[in-house]
C-alpha cells in the first residue's frame, strides 16, 4: 500500500525563530490529532533544517525536507547547498523541479535528472515536481509536457532508485492564483502519470508510487481531492504556513 504524504513547502518564508515556533506547533498537533498512517513532510528553508530535524525526532510521522539541492557533490559553487550537506542535517527529502525553480531559475529536465541522481546518491528522497502552464493546458499540450518531464527527469532511474521518488503534480496555472483544478481534472492527470510509470517500470511499481497534488490545496478542497483514487496527498504551499490549516489538511487521511 503506497504511502499517503502531506508535504508542506514553506518557500522563502519564516525567519529562524518563526520557523521553530511553527514547526513545534505542527509536531504537537500531529502527535495529538493524527490517527491515520499518513506521513507529514515539512520542507523548510535551509536555515531551519538541522533544528527542525532535531524536533522531528520526537514524532515518527514527521520528516524534514529541503526545497532544492545542487547537482554537484561539492565544489566552487558559492551560495549553493549540496545533497550531502542537506542529508547531514537530518533531512530525508528534497523538492526538485518545483515550478518556481523551473520558471525563475531556468531549471531544465536534463539538470533535474542530474539533481535527482545526486540526491539519491546521498540518501535523500526526491519529491519530483512536474506540471503544465496555463498556456500549455489551453493548447492541449499538458499530457505531452508531463510525459516529457517524466521521461527526461526521472525515467533514467532503475526501478529500485525510482521507488525512492515521490511525484508531485503541479498545475502551474493553479498555484498562487486562487484557481484550483477540479478533483476530476487532478485525478485525470494522476491516472495518466501512473500509467506512464506502469509503462516504464511495470504496474507494481506504479501502484506503489506516491503521487501528490500540488495546486492550491487548502482545508476546504483537500477532502474532495484526496478522495480521488490516484491522489496520495498534497504538496502544500501557503496553507503550510498556518499550523491549523496545515493540520486540517493532514487530518483528511484520519
Amino acid at each position: 500500500m503506497r504511502k499517503k504524504i502531506v508535504a508542506g513547502n514553506w518557500k522563502m518564508n519564516m525567519d529562524y525563530e518563526e520557523g521553530l515556533s511553527l514547526f513545534s506547533e505542527v509536531v504537537n498537533m500531529v502527535h495529538d490529532e493524527v490517527t491515520g498512517k499518513q506521513h507529514v513532510v515539512v520542507c523548510s528553508p535551509f536555515i531551519h533544517l538541522h533544528s527542525l530535524a532535531q524536533l522531528a525526532k520526537s514524532n515518527t510521522k514527521v520528516s524534514i525536507g529541503a526545497q532544492n539541492a545542487h547537482q554537484a557533490e561539492s565544489g566552487a559553487y558559492t551560495g549553493e547547498t549540496s545533497a550531502k550537506m542537506i542529508h547531514s542535517t537530518g533531512a530525508e527529502y528534497v523538492i526538485l523541479g518545483h515550478s518556481e525553480r523551473r520558471q525563475y531559475f531556468g531549471e531544465t529536465n536534463e539538470l533535474l535528472a542530474k539533481k535527482t541522481d545526486t540526491a539519491l546518491k546521498n540518501s535523500l528522497k526526491p519529491i519530483f515536481c512536474i506540471g503544465e502552464t496555463l498556456q500549455e493546458r489551453e493548447a492541449n499540450e499538458h499530457f505531452g509536457i508531463i510525459k516529457t518531464q517524466l521521461a527526461e527527469g526521472v525515467f533514467h532511474l532503475d526501478a529500485a532508485q525510482f521507488a525512492q521518488v515521490v511525484i508531485a503534480y503541479e498545475p502551474v496555472w493553479a498555484i498562487g492564483t486562487g484557481v484550483t483544478a477540479t478533483s476530476a481534472q487532478a485525478q485525470e492527470i494522476h491516472v495518466f502519470i501512473r500509467k506512464e510509470i506502469a509503462a516504464k517500470y511495470g504496474q507494481e511499481v506504479a501502484d506503489n508510487t506516491t503521487i501528490l497534488y500540488g495546486g492550491s490545496c487548502n482545508p476546504k478542497n483537500a477532502g474532495e481531492l484526496f478522495a480521488q483514487g490516484d491522489i496520495d496527498g498534497g504538496l502544500i504551499g501557503g496553507a503550510s504556513l498556518k499550523s491549523r490549516d496545515f493540520l486540517d489538511i493532514v487530518k483528511v487521511f484520519n
